[in-house]
């Protein structure tokens, strides 16, 4: 069975044609045109490009960075602001001639790792993205987990747990609360953090290269992160107690984060103890678009 996965990004679409054993069969990637009907167009012509190329028809699955509302059954939460307020899988699903499935990102990224990834074979998966902002998805049994109201994962707009006074009403967030986990532990809190404290870094490549380097005052502000990140992940784990975390987004891809944080989650975690494994994904950039063609695994 073809199946294909389109990832419906703010500056790109990508799409993924896979085989049964998760075999990429074709790929392709084109600017997101911005407007909600010449994003159709798009995700039209490289969905049929894709079957015309590999004489297939297969099922398609879309990852949005934000989710199809179970009440409007319309997309809301999107930053790629111009599908917000549209029925994206029935409109899609009409020009395909096929039923569409539309998953938030974050969970696709989740599923993609649960399948064939750093996760494979793990029941409760909890997919962290951290990047920009700071998602995450819930995967069981290889499945979207999206909850009731498709938010189930979306952590990072809680509020830091066991915040001291200097981080008490520190931050605003664009969800309108303050304080909320995404302002501390996204790539962008982390480079704002540094800042604060003197320090000069543009991204997390840049500040990964200080971290290398053991600068001082980014091994300080990194432990402070790393707190910040084990406060955050206690809280997941006291709630659902998933069998793996798996890393993903431009900040897992420092090395330290998985020799430090596992000796600070069991100050966080009830009870003391944690084994709870946290691991860099497998998949990279990739991991979203193949989640998105495995929401038809079944």
């Amino acid at each position: 069975m073809l199946r294909i996965g389109v990832d419906l990004g703010g500056t790109k679409i990508e799409l993924v044609a896979l085989n049964e054993q998760g075999e990429e069969l074709f790929r392709k990637r084109v600017s997101t045109p911005k407007e909600y009907h010449k994003t159709l167009d798009a995700i039209e012509a490289l969905v049929f490009e894709a079957e015309s190329t590999l004489k297939q028809t297969g099922t398609v699955g879309i990852g949005i960075p934000g989710v199809v509302s179970p009440f409007s059954g319309l997309v809301k939460n999107a930053n790629s602001t111009w599908i917000n307020g549209h029925p994206l899988d029935v409109d899609i699903g009409k020009r395909l001639q096929r039923e569409v499935r539309v998953a938030n990102d974050a969970n696709c990224f989740a599923v993609s790792e649960a399948i064939d990834g750093a996760a494979a074979g793990e029941f409760i998966v909890f997919g962290v993205i951290l990047g920009t902002g700071c998602g995450a998805g819930l995967a069981i049994n290889g499945k979207v987990h999206s909850g009731q109201n498709r938010i189930a994962g979306e952590w990072g707009h809680n509020p830091l747990p066991w915040m001291d006074a200097s981080e008490l009403n520190s931050t605003q967030c664009f969800c309108g609360n303050n304080d909320c986990i995404e302002t501390f532990i996204s790539g962008t809190g982390l480079i704002r953090d540094f800042k604060l404290a003197g320090g000069n870094a543009e991204n997390g490549v840049d500040f990964a290269a200080k971290i290398a380097m053991a600068e001082p005052l980014a091994q300080l502000v990194f432990e402070r992160y790393i707190d910040r990140l084990a406060r955050s992940l206690a809280h997941v784990i006291n709630i659902i107690d998933p069998d793996i975390i798996v890393l993903g987004g431009g900040i897992s891809n420092i090395d330290e984060i998985y020799q430090l944080l596992p000796k600070v989650l069991p100050k966080y975690v009830l009870g003391g103890e944690c084994r709870t494994p946290v691991v860099q994904n497998m998949y990279g950039g990739s991991s979203g678009v193949r989640g998105a063609a495995w929401l038809w695994q079944s």
